[in-house]
């Protein structure tokens, strides 16, 4: 199997895991503040147990730090700005607002890595929009805040995305993603200080939250972050963030068996997640065909 075939399995591994995030977030009770403190906290907690990590910390230059611990912090407002989204609508419509991300990522990628501009990507990113306007059309406007805040999540991993493409080879991925966050549990620890508000103290969660929290933290976080950070040596951020695409179709399909939440969306909705999915298998067919990665 080719590095660039392992790559895109390896990613689409991770997608399936991320899939389950959005039911996470939905099923704890904690505002989205704390929810992506505590998730951060207890995977930097994890690796800081990790010898190698330390090892390889002292081995990497303080302006490497420093640069992955900035895209920590863009890290933290994406996860900050996704679990808003499902605590202000749900967990189908802020995993479907990740869909938009191929059209952000045909833009700015070949900004930030440093590679040339495909017109293609930009077409097949383009190609998922319809389905975006039917997911719209089939969201409650109750609902309507929430997309807002999950497409500007989706902006917000399309920058962290590529800046790891461009910027991965530089450390061990073990160490990118503690010091990654780390920066943003220090971000998010200095938002909540400031905050008048006393929902946005994190505090210690009860058992129910804390089971759910490291199920979040270790099997949908950890792990698949380690994991898509190894895959991006391989292929472009576009095609990672195309495959993420994915992630709603998993996120909806669980959202109806484990939260009934086929009851609060139209049939447009769903007529929408199916474009999305029609245009990853689109782009998918393109790439195995192509040369580049």
């Amino acid at each position: 199997m080719s590095p660039v075939h392992k790559a895109l399995l390896q990613i689409h591994f991770c997608v399936l895991l991320w899939g389950f995030t959005a039911i996470l977030g939905k099923l704890i009770s904690l505002p989205a503040l704390p929810l992506v403190w505590w998730r951060m906290l207890i995977v930097v907690a994890a690796l800081a147990l990790w010898p190698p990590v330390w090892r390889a910390l002292r081995g990497t230059e303080v302006r490497t730090v420093a640069l992955f611990a900035g895209i920590g912090t863009v890290v933290a407002l994406h996860w900050l700005t996704f679990y808003g989204a499902i605590k202000l609508s749900n967990a189908s419509v802020a995993a479907t607002c990740m869909a938009i991300g191929p059209v952000f990522m045909a833009l700015i990628e070949p900004r930030i890595a440093g590679r040339p501009f495909d017109l293609r990507e930009l077409a097949i990113g383009i190609a998922a929009l319809p389905g975006v306007a039917l997911v719209v059309g089939g969201t409650p406007a109750g609902f309507r805040t929430g997309l807002v805040v999950g497409v500007i999540s989706a902006l917000l991993v399309v920058i962290f995305g590529s800046l790891n493409k461009r910027y991965v080879h530089r450390a061990d991925p073990l160490l990118v993603t503690f010091v990654e966050l780390a920066a943003g549990t220090l971000l998010l620890t200095i938002v909540a200080a400031a905050l008048p508000s006393a929902s946005a103290v994190p505090e210690l969660p009860g058992k129910r939250d804390l089971l759910l929290l490291a199920t979040l933290s270790l099997a949908c976080t950890l792990l698949p972050f380690a994991i898509s950070l190894r895959a991006l040596r391989h292929t472009s951020a576009f095609t990672a963030q195309l495959a993420v695409s994915l992630e709603p179709v998993y996120a909806v399909l669980l959202a109806i068996v484990l939260l009934g939440e086929q009851r609060e969306l139209g049939w447009t909705f769903y007529a929408g997640v199916a474009v999305i999915l029609a245009s990853v298998f689109a782009h998918t067919a393109l790439k195995l065909r192509g040369p580049s990665p």
